[in-house]
């Protein structure tokens, strides 16, 4: 149940600008986010999973030649005719499950890979000032109720800011966005400050940030001034931290499984995590599994 007194997160942001050169020459003519995992794009794992909490705008911070990106949530009605006079009710089914009504998506580009912060600055405009959710879909997080779902429950408690979070190994903190912490109750933690990329020895957790974010629109204001921080980049994580104070500020534990397809050993973790939660191939896939044991 919605808590009246915080303002419901109506949109999404997806920063999808990048140019997806660790797959290369896979990403040479198709953007990295068209990429499957299971049966479903990257993007579309993570406009659903935006959906079924409640999203129901989608802004997509992109390039332009990612025009692709935009056709797939596009109505196709040619397609939907032929599958209909074919009697495939379920691939029908699956196809108008990637549609965005029209005026439910929006675009903008960022021209130049300045960093994650500048990437979610590039949709104040379609943003306004109103909270908002950040989705980055080279993490997709696999659950019956998705990551951004979980964190609306904490968010209907507690207002404020969210990321996501899970614990990570000591030595991989150089490589993550790293919480202090302050109260714990295993599910939902409260955040005293952000350091990004900070090494092992100077970290204040092992909790790190997954790309899941609902932020205030106060955000933009430090976004605003355009602050370079690790590694020369308008760093997100360096704007939300000097929220922290001012607005409630929470991080959240959530369920399932989480999969970097940034990377090439992740995206082939998930497809294999996505083939075994899928009972019509689960069983050959283990036992092409065992093939090479």
């Amino acid at each position: 149940m919605t808590n009246s007194a915080f303002k419901p997160v109506r949109k999404a942001v997806f920063p999808v600008a990048g140019l997806g050169t660790r797959f290369l020459p896979a990403t040479k003519a198709i953007p990295k986010e068209m990429l499957t995992v299971g049966e479903q794009p990257l993007i579309q794992h993570a406009v659903e999973e935006a959906r079924n909490a409640g999203i129901e705008e989608f802004i997509f911070v992109s390039s332009p030649s990612k025009e692709a990106l935009r056709m797939h949530f596009r109505k196709n009605d040619e397609l939907e005719s032929s599958l209909e006079k074919k009697g495939k009710p379920d691939l029908l089914k699956k196809l108008q499950a990637s549609n965005i009504a029209d005026g439910k998506l929006h675009v903008t580009y960022q021209e130049k890979p300045l960093g994650l912060g500048h990437a979610v600055w590039c949709a104040k405009e379609f943003v306004g000032r109103e909270p908002f959710a950040v989705i980055l879909p080279d993490d997709v997080v696999n659950h019956p109720r998705g990551c951004i779902a979980q964190m609306m429950d904490v968010y209907n408690r507690h207002g404020g800011n969210l990321v996501a979070t899970k614990e990570v190994p000591l030595e991989d903190t150089a490589k993550y966005g790293i919480l202090s912490v302050g109260t714990d109750d295993g599910k939902t933690v409260s955040i005293k400050g952000l350091v990004e990329k900070p090494k092992p020895e100077s970290a204040p957790s092992r909790l790190c940030v997954v790309g899941r974010y609902i932020l205030q629109p106060e955000v933009f204001d430090y976004l605003d001034a355009f602050e370079t921080g690790a590694g020369g980049e308008i760093q997100l994580t360096d704007s939300m931290a000097k929220l922290i104070g001012k607005q409630p500020f929470h991080g959240v534990r959530f369920e399932g499984g989480h999969y970097d397809c940034g990377s090439r050993l992740g995206f082939i973790e998930a497809n294999v995590a996505y083939g075994l939660s899928d009972p019509s191939i689960a069983d050959d896939v283990r036992k092409i599994l065992d093939n090479y044991r």
